[in-house]
């Protein structure tokens, strides 16, 4: 599946951590400026309020050091790991002003994501008796598409591709104007010689198209499109001891469903709720002041 380097990660976070703090402080944080003593020193811990699966913890440390980079930050637990109410993820000590200033935005960060990982994790332990991978998709939040592929991966999924860029994904509204087997080769063979490191994937709606795009030269994966158990069965068999192409299900998957679905003998599932609906995972900041 598709892969992201650890730069392209990095240089999104910083690029979404700025716009971030300059929507949130605009020309000052009028609270702590007014409220708050500038001397005043205090030492915060992150913990979670419940159970869950942590990601994004280096964007909330870099949020905090973005602030103030004299703050000590302290990271005890890290993004893949599995947290309960009352551990310390991380502690953070220096101006007052600095951690509060800082709070809303770490904790937005880090809250989205390991929500995102949390709520993969479930789904992946629903399906650990098989063979089947979980997968995401590209129903992101604009712009924090890298964040959310990470949070996948760190509550132990894979990810689908990245973009329009990485693999050709031919639906049915790819074939409004010709979708005969002929054509679709045509297409296949220009795309596999002009970009050789791209995967081809064709949906099908049906078990008639199952086997026509078996006859393909050059199908990476097929994705079963809202098929009932019973034909995704029939569409593994129809592959016989071929290990390729890959099949997807997809379409109307639940984590209730899931595990009958992935004992069909798809490769993979994937589903769109691992980013586009998941609830951020309850994480807040405990102050102590030092004077």
């Amino acid at each position: 599946m598709s892969g992201m380097s650890q730069m392209k990660v990095s240089d999104n976070m910083e690029a979404l951590i700025r716009l971030a703090l300059e929507e949130d402080f605009g020309d000052g944080d009028v609270t702590s400026l007014y409220f708050v003593p500038g001397e005043l020193q205090a030492k915060a811990l992150l913990r979670p309020r419940t159970h869950g699966v942590l990601s994004g913890v280096e964007v909330a440390r870099a949020v905090f050091k973005a602030v103030d980079p004299e703050l000590k930050v302290e990271v005890y637990l890290h993004d893949g790991d599995e947290v309960s109410p009352g551990a310390v993820v991380m502690s953070i000590e220096g101006k007052a002003q600095s951690i509060l200033g800082a709070e809303r935005t770490a904790l937005n960060f880090i809250q989205r994501l390991s929500g995102v990982a949390s709520m993969t994790r479930k789904y992946v332990k629903a399906i650990a008796h098989t063979d089947c991978k979980l997968l995401d998709t590209r129903k992101t939040t604009p712009g924090y598409r890298l964040l959310e592929k990470a949070a996948v991966v760190h509550g132990g999924g894979n990810n689908h591709r990245l973009g329009l860029y990485d693999r050709a994904m031919v639906k049915d509204n790819h074939l409004m104007t010709d979708g005969n087997t002929a054509h679709l080769q045509e297409c296949i063979n220009k795309l596999k010689a002009d970009r050789p490191g791209v995967e081809v994937e064709l949906e099908a709606d049906n078990l008639q198209q199952v086997e026509a795009f078996l006859g393909l030269e050059g199908v990476d994966y097929i994705l079963l499109d809202n098929m009932s158990n019973d034909d995704m069965c029939k569409a593994v068999e129809m592959r016989g001891n071929h290990c390729k192409p890959y099949f997807e299900a997809s379409g109307g998957l639940t984590l209730a469903t899931a595990p009958a679905a992935a004992e069909t003998g798809v490769d993979f599932m994937s589903f769109g709720c691992l980013t586009h609906s998941v609830p951020s995972l309850d994480l807040g900041l405990d102050f102590t002041v030092e004077r």
